[in-house]
């Protein structure tokens, strides 16, 4: 990835394309890119708009768009451009070529605030990862200046040569960062083994949307706060204080984003497994945004590609009190249930949200009596594992749980249960907790 290292900031152009869409939505997408360009490091000196129908794929805007761009970028002085949607590697060195500058998109960009951010080992490996992952396919755009005669005598078999060398170099990276993470994966489900027993709660949601605000106001912590994008890379965890009730942690995640880039959500898989495997899920989302609705559509694209969209959620609106039309509360109470609304700088109404989880937790977990034959050792191991046993009676025949489990839990067990050893189980759901 490009380095952000000189003093001086960039002078960035973004460029945004409609396609057969509303233009006000793309020129929202650009105000994102915006802020994210800004995050990165860079200064928007101006921003262009195109409609277009197809993608050109030699120039992605077309020739003559991107000759006027790059007059722009003479004309302004910029020395980068930023597309809002991803770039082949070709098109992204066509442009550069004809523009004379650099040339990223948004996943680059994306990725290069997520360097800069990332504090940890994990989230630091997790970063790479992603680059090379996304650097892989461009390579050919850091040795243009040995192969720009295509057969040319004495420049065709260095170029080439160094351009294999470096692919095996970054393939060999990739496998030792993906052994790494396998690592990291196997520590951290260590230790979920010793949170077994509390109740864990999970905040997701669009990237600033203020979840590490709600983190500080609910258990009194100090986890790192910042008016910007993706202030929050790796998972925080902290215990909630809940007066005559079960023992809680809190998680807070890294931020979700449209259009947010695959290598990244695969490279941060690990990190996400700490939200897959939480109990309820805390959807915050941040009310005074003119683009609340998509951003819950993102979330929940997020979720769905991670497979843990069907947890117990309950949707968190935050910033209650910058919001100017109160109309709007009673449809979104409406439309997405259960719902609280609240102030996480403010500290309002965080009563109300603890109440709500007390509920999801209590109608989601339920206590089960379950006699196994006691011949089966491995499914004895599958049943401490997705279930909270209270007390195991063993007998010469058989094993008699009494034990807690998730809804989503009752589920796997009652399918493992059918599918291992039909006939030789009995499995009463008492009631809930």
């Amino acid at each position: 990835m490009y380095s952000e290292n000189s003093v001086e900031r960039e002078r960035a152009i973004l460029v945004g394309v409609s396609w057969n869409s509303e233009r006000w939505q793309t020129e929202d997408h650009l105000e994102e890119l915006a802020l994210l360009t800004d995050t990165a490091g860079a200064e928007v000196i101006d921003q262009i708009v195109q409609e277009k129908k197809k993608i050109d794929p030699a120039y992605f805007v077309g020739r003559g768009k991107a000759e006027a761009i790059s007059e722009l970028v003479k004309e302004k002085k910029a020395n980068l451009i930023v597309f809002d949607d991803d770039l082949s590697p070709a098109q992204a060195r066509n442009l550069e070529k004809l523009t004379d500058q650099k040339v990223l998109d948004r996943s680059g960009i994306i990725l290069d605030i997520f360097a800069k951010r990332a504090k940890t080992k994990e989230a630091r490996t997790q970063v790479e990862l992603a680059q090379l992952n996304y650097l892989l396919p461009r390579l050919t755009r850091q040795w243009t200046h040995l192969s720009r005669q295509v057969g040319g005598i004495g420049t065709r078999g260095p170029g080439e040569t160094q351009l294999e060398v470096d692919r095996r170099l970054v393939r060999k990276r990739i496998s030792a960062l993906t052994r790494d993470l396998t690592k990291i994966r196997n520590q951290r489900e260590v230790r979920r083994r010793g949170r077994k027993e509390s109740l864990k709660v999970a905040l997701v949601g669009y990237t600033n949307a203020g979840k590490s605000t709600l983190m500080n106001s609910l258990t009194e912590s100090d986890v790192f706060v910042e008016d910007r994008l993706f202030a929050t890379l790796d998972p925080t965890i902290r215990r909630l204080e809940m007066p005559d009730f079960k023992d809680v942690l809190l998680i807070d995640t890294v931020g979700f984003i449209r259009k947010l880039p695959h290598n990244l959500v695969a490279s941060f898989k690990s990190t996400l497994e700490e939200a897959a495997e939480a109990d309820i899920l805390l959807h915050v989302v941040d009310v005074t945004h003119p683009a609340m609705f998509e951003h819950i559509a993102v979330v929940k694209d997020v979720l769905n590609e991670l497979q843990i969209s069907k947890k117990p959620t309950i949707y968190v609106f935050n910033k209650i009190d910058s919001l100017e039309n109160k109309a709007i509360v009673q449809r979104l109470k409406n439309e997405y249930e259960p719902a609280v609304f609240i102030s996480a700088a403010k500290i309002l109404f965080l009563n109300d949200l603890k109440e709500e989880v007390k509920k999801a937790a209590q109608s989601s977990v339920s206590k089960i009596a379950l006699r196994l034959d006691i011949g089966h050792p491995e499914i004895i191991s599958r049943i401490y594992e997705l279930t909270e046993v209270a007390t195991a009676d063993y007998g010469e025949e058989f094993v008699e749980f009494a034990a807690c489990v998730a809804a989503e839990n009752l589920a796997m067990l009652n399918h493992l249960l059918h599918k291992e050893v039909p006939g030789k189980f009995s499995l009463s759901v008492l009631d809930a907790q």
